[in-house]
Formats: structure tokens, sequence, C-alpha cells
């Protein structure tokens, strides 16, 4: 039986769930993702671990933060003055802002903490730290 190797673009039926148990995504509703192995269009571990698997194959893999989000890193975390953001945001716990990098791409700034003084972002990706775990499911091989 064909097995899934490195410039094969498959279909992919998956769920993510964190070490608690907890789901943070799933192609359950949405239907299954199609990619081309090799070609970096999910994380790393993703990709590796769809290696080898046949056609209607389906396993569990458990992915380290370098093999997904990597590491947290505390230099993309920045407390600001209040006042340097816009007067009409909200501020939350969890509330996701976006601002412009020096290089011009978006990045995502999480809300961690603020008081009426300063605002601590955090632009580190959701999920890095965090262990993943994925069940997924080689549904086909796409022609």
């Amino acid at each position: 039986m064909r097995q899934a190797t490195t410039g094969d673009t498959v279909s992919v039926h998956y769920t993510g769930k964190l070490s608690d148990g907890a789901v943070f995504d799933s192609s359950a509703e949405r239907g299954p993702i199609e990619l081309t192995i090799g070609e970096k269009q999910v994380i790393a571990g993703f990709e590796n671990a769809l290696a080898g698997m046949e056609e209607g194959e389906t396993k569990t893999v458990t992915l380290e933060p370098q093999e997904a989000y990597g590491a947290h890193d505390p230099n993309l975390v920045h407390v600001v003055e209040r006042t340097r953001l816009p007067e009409d945001i909200e501020l939350s716990i969890g509330a996701e802002l976006q601002a412009t990098a020096p290089d011009g791409n978006q990045m995502r700034l999480a809300v961690t903490e603020f008081d009426n003084d300063n605002v601590k972002l955090d632009a580190n990706h959701p999920l890095a730290g965090r262990t993943l775990i994925f069940e997924m499911t080689l549904v086909r091989f796409v022609a």
C-alpha cells in the first residue's frame, strides 16, 4: 500500500488537543485539510507525522513545543503605557490586538494584564510552549 512521503499532496482529518484534553482545533466541522508534505504549510511535527502513513490510517502523535509553535519567548512579552493604545479599545484579559511590526508584517498581541497605567502584551503564538496532541487520519492521496 502507498505510504505518504515528501511531495505527496494529502487530505487529512485531525483533532488537536492540549495535554489536559481540551480541543483547540479540529477539521470535523470544516472537512479535511489538503497539504503537500514538505511545503511547510503546517507545523513541522504535524507534517513529519504524516510521513509513512497509508490511506485510511489513523494515528495519535504528541508534539513537544519545539515540533509545534516553539517555546514561549519572554522577549515577545512587552509592557506598554496604556496611553499608547487607541482610546476606543476596550481591554480585557485574553483580548487580541493587531499591530504592525517594524518589518511591516502584522502581528497578534494578546492582553495578559492591564491596569490604569500599563498593558502587558504577549506576541507569542497562543500555543507557544504547549505540548500538543493530534489525532490524524490520512483520508486520501490527492491526484
